[in-house]
Parts: C-alpha cells; sequence; structure tokens
C-alpha cells in the first residue's frame, strides 16, 4: 500500500511525533519513507535520534519529496507557511490536514491542490488511543483514501463522514471532549481531597474509576442512562449525588458548552479572529 510513497509532515510538534510513532510502531512505513520538517533544528534532530525519519527545515523541499503531506502547524501559521508549499505538489500527491477550524476551502486555495483530506484528531492519539474524524475532496482516489484511513487509524479509532460539517461538530465533542473528561476529574479529585483522601490517593481512586466505567460501558453494550440507573438506588447516595449535580444544571452546562465549542469552530472556520466570536 505505501511501496515508494513517502509522507512529508510540515510541523513536526507533538501531534505529529504521535502519527509517526505509530506509522512506524505499526510497521506501515519505514523511518527512510517519513520526512518531517520543522523551523528548529534541534527538534528536527531529536526526532532523527529517536525514530530514525529524515528531517529538514524547509518545508519546500518536505512538500517536493513527499507523496503524502500531512499539515500538522498551528492553524494560524498556515497563512505564513502556504506560499512554500504551493505550486511544489504533484497532482497525484494527498495532502491531510489536522488543522483545527481550517476548512477543506483554505487548503485547496492556498495550496492550489485539490486532493486534501481534512481531519479532526484528539489529544489520547498520542498514545494510540484517539479518535480522529475525517473527510475528503472528491478528487482523492481510492488508493489515496485507503491510504489516508492507515495514517490515521495508526493514532487509533477513526470515522468517515461524507460531510464538512462534521469536522466542526466533533471538534466540539470529540476534538475537545478530553478537556471535559479531564475537568470532571480534576472536580472529582479535589472532592477526594476535601473529604480527606490524600491527593494520591483520591487521583487514583478518579483514574481506575474513569477508566474502568468506560470499559464497562463499551463492553456491556447498553445505554449509559440504563447502567446509571443500575448503580442509583432509591434514596441512595448515588441518587442523593445525582439529585445535586441535575440541580446544579450539570446536564445542560455540559451541553451548552459543547455547543458554544461548536459555534466557535464554525466561526473561526469562517476566518473570524478569536476577538470577534461570540457565544
Amino acid at each position: 500500500m505505501f511501496t515508494e510513497t513517502k509522507i512529508s509532515f510540515i510541523g513536526s510538534g507533538v501531534m505529529a511525533e504521535s502519527m509517526i510513532r505509530g506509522l512506524l510502531s505499526q510497521a506501515i512505513v519505514t523511518p527512510e519513507q517519513i520526512i518531517a520538517a520543522g523551523p528548529r533544528p534541534e527538534r528536527g534532530e531529536k526526532l532523527h535520534q529517536k525514530h530514525g525519519v529524515q528531517v529538514t527545515t524547509e518545508n519546500q523541499t518536505a512538500s517536493e519529496e513527499g507523496h503524502i503531506v500531512v499539515l500538522s502547524v498551528k492553524p494560524q501559521v498556515f497563512r505564513d507557511i502556504y506560499p512554500e508549499i504551493r505550486g511544489h505538489l504533484r497532482g497525484q500527491d494527498l495532502v491531510i490536514s489536522i488543522l483545527a477550524g481550517t476548512p477543506i476551502s483554505q487548503i485547496t486555495d492556498g495550496l492550489a491542490h485539490p486532493a486534501v483530506v481534512r481531519a479532526m484528531p484528539n489529544t489520547p492519539a498520542q498514545i494510540g488511543q484517539g479518535i480522529t474524524v475525517w473527510t475528503s475532496t472528491p478528487e482523492v482516489g481510492d488508493n489515496r483514501k485507503k491510504q489516508a484511513q492507515m495514517i490515521l487509524a495508526s493514532l487509533g479509532q477513526e470515522l468517515y463522514v461524507d460531510d464538512e460539517d462534521y469536522l466542526d461538530m466533533a471538534t466540539a465533542l470529540s476534538g475537545t471532549g478530553p478537556a471535559y473528561v479531564f475537568l470532571l476529574m480534576e472536580a472529582m479529585i479535589d472532592a477526594g481531597v476535601h473529604m480527606g483522601f490524600s491527593r494520591r490517593i483520591s487521583t487514583q481512586l478518579v483514574f481506575q474509576t474513569m477508566r474502568g466505567s468506560v470499559e464497562y460501558a463499551e463492553r456491556s453494550g447498553k445505554h449509559v442512562a440504563e447502567l446509571r440507573n443500575q448503580v442509583t438506588s432509591p434514596g441512595g447516595t448515588t441518587a442523593e449525588a445525582l439529585y445535586h449535580m441535575e440541580k446544579g444544571g450539570l446536564r445542560t452546562v455540559i451541553s451548552r458548552g459543547i455547543w458554544a465549542a461548536y459555534q466557535r469552530s464554525v466561526a473561526l472556520g469562517r476566518g473570524k479572529r478569536i476577538g470577534d466570536v461570540t457565544g
């Protein structure tokens, strides 16, 4: 599938390294087939020492050598680097963008290249446990689409959608989702400390409770509301806790927060600055 195919990363940060690590650990490509481009030579040297991949500080060089070019820079950096890439892609090349809030039209217009995959991974991708929602332009052929699927699967699960609008929804739900989970975990840990646990023990209890609950829910195949009811005895401690959480609007606050994240993603995709976005 990837014979004689080179993959170039424009941007050599954390997510790029996660993809590189996944590709190599699953033996999808060899280190010689990967080129990582970034502005800091010391970062490139670290990647070369650690993974054996080729490195460069020249985005143009990486674009010319790669058959698949992964855009893994900060979204605000793209406007500065796309002139270095534009005109250096072959017609059969594939561009994979993991730029948050950057619609496909900005990529295709900026690079003057129609074959683009837009993907939204999330933080757990760094340990191969992420989920990535992605879509592609009609110009991406079947072979390139299968290659994109394999590359994104190296980060964990992947889900293809046929409408780009779902990428903004995914940004709000799964892309930003780990932050919601971390906030809930933080609140639970702090509550444990408030009751009298040491922070170490409270953290251990919360981590395993989260981990076990997710695993149990996935294996059970039941609706999460049914699972919640199973552990809620009438007049018991769980019922008391849930009553106060619902009274405080926890469910509504979470829903409103996710909706606000979705609105912001849509607005940023239309080119509005952070300060111009409301909601």
